[in-house]
C-alpha cells in the first residue's frame, strides 16, 4: 500500500474542503443513493474544530476524508461523510480512516453512542469489526435536525412513508456502556485439604484419595 498519512485534519487542510464536497455529491449520484449534503463551509468548520480525519497521499493530495457530528447534547456521535478520492480507491484507505475517526470519537466523546446509517456492505463490515451492532432506527438519535439532513437523500420519501422507522440504510450502533462492561472470568476451584468439620467436594475427595494412594488410577 502507498504510504498515505492518516491524520486529524487541521487548518492546513481547509483548501481541500470544496474538492471533498464535490466528490461526495458525485459519488452519491453514481451510487444512486443519497447522503446528507454538506457545504464546503460546513466541512471547514469540522476541520477547524479538529473533528475530521483526512488521508493525504505522498504527493500531498487529499485521498480520503470523514468527520464527526454530535447529537442530543453529545449523547450520540456519528462518523459521517466517509469519502475516498477515486484515484486512491481499493487500497484499504476506508478501513484506516474509519479506525482513526472511531478512535478520535472515543477520545473526544468517551460516553457517547457512536452510530451510522449506510447502504454500503464494505462500510458495514468495517463498522462490525470496530464493534458496531445492527440496530433498529428507534435506537438512534431522536434529534429532528439529524433526520432532516436526510432530505437531500434520493430515498427520503421511503423514510417518511415508513415514519422514520426504516429505510434502505442499515443502522449500526456502538454503545460503550455495553462494550466496556467488566467480563466475569470463571476460575476453576482449588482443591485442598479442609479443616475438620468442613465438607469436601466429591471431586476433591477423589483427588485426595489418589494422592494418598488409597485410590489408584485405573485408566490404561
Amino acid at each position: 500500500m502507498t504510504d498515505f498519512s492518516i491524520q486529524i485534519a487541521c487548518d492546513v487542510h481547509l483548501p481541500f474542503a470544496p474538492l471533498i464536497c464535490a466528490e461526495m455529491e458525485a459519488s452519491a449520484l453514481v451510487r444512486g443513493t443519497g447522503i446528507a449534503k454538506r457545504s464546503p463551509e460546513y466541512l471547514k468548520q469540522k476541520i477547524h474544530e479538529g473533528k475530521a480525519v483526512i488521508a493525504i497521499s505522498p504527493d500531498g493530495e487529499w485521498a480520503g476524508f470523514c468527520y464527526i457530528e454530535t447529537w442530543q447534547s453529545e449523547e450520540y456521535v456519528a462518523n459521517s461523510g466517509l469519502i475516498i478520492n477515486p484515484e486512491f480507491r481499493r487500497q484499504g484507505l476506508a478501513t484506516l480512516i474509519k479506525q482513526k475517526i472511531f478512535e478520535l470519537s472515543r477520545s473526544k466523546f468517551p460516553e457517547a453512542k457512536i452510530f451510522g446509517l449506510t447502504t454500503g456492505l464494505a462500510v458495514m463490515k468495517i463498522n462490525s469489526d470496530l464493534g458496531y451492532e445492527p440496530v433498529t432506527y428507534s435506537e438512534l438519535t431522536s434529534d429532528e435536525l439529524f433526520w432532516s439532513s436526510c432530505k437531500s437523500c434520493v430515498n427520503y420519501d421511503i423514510l417518511t412513508k415508513k415514519e422514520f422507522k426504516n429505510c434502505l440504510c442499515t443502522a449500526m450502533l456502538y454503545d460503550p456502556k455495553e462494550k466496556e462492561q467488566p467480563q466475569v472470568v470463571s476460575q476453576k476451584p482449588e482443591y485442598r485439604a479442609l479443616p475438620s468439620g468442613k465438607r469436601m467436594s466429591v471431586r476433591g475427595r477423589i483427588i485426595k484419595l489418589k494422592q494418598t494412594g488409597v485410590l489408584k488410577d485405573i485408566r490404561k
